[in-house]
């Protein structure tokens, strides 16, 4: 697991910058989560957008059932990632992207790893 973290790559656009910003705090003032979880939620999203490679999206991408997901996809074909790895049963769904990409679990991108 630790190579396959350390051979990734991660992206990330100003746009999921401010879901990552929003999301937990919203979660937070419905009360869906307590104050341990949205500190422990802030503080590994810190982690990761620490390491994450800054990305400029130029082109629009609209093919979500849900067109809050296409910022994802933005910010793969900006990143030209190969993969996207994510748990959105959405963006699971997806066949027939308009550019390559493999969209997979974190449980199959860490199993295919291993091979």
């Amino acid at each position: 697991m630790r190579k396959a973290v350390s051979e990734s790559r991660i992206c990330i656009s100003r746009a999921l910058l401010k879901e990552y910003r929003d999301v937990p705090s919203a979660l937070a003032s419905q009360g869906k989560i307590t104050m341990e979880q949205f500190n422990t939620l802030i503080a590994c999203i810190a982690a990761v957008v620490a390491t994450a490679s800054m990305v400029r999206p130029r082109k629009k991408v609209k093919v979500c059932r849900d067109a809050s997901d296409d910022m994802v996809l933005e910010c793969c074909l900006a990143a030209k990632a190969e993969y996207l790895v994510t748990g959105d049963k959405d963006l699971l769904s997806l066949k027939d992207l308009p550019f390559p990409l493999k969209i997979v679990t974190p449980k199959d991108y860490f199993q295919q790893a291993r091979q």
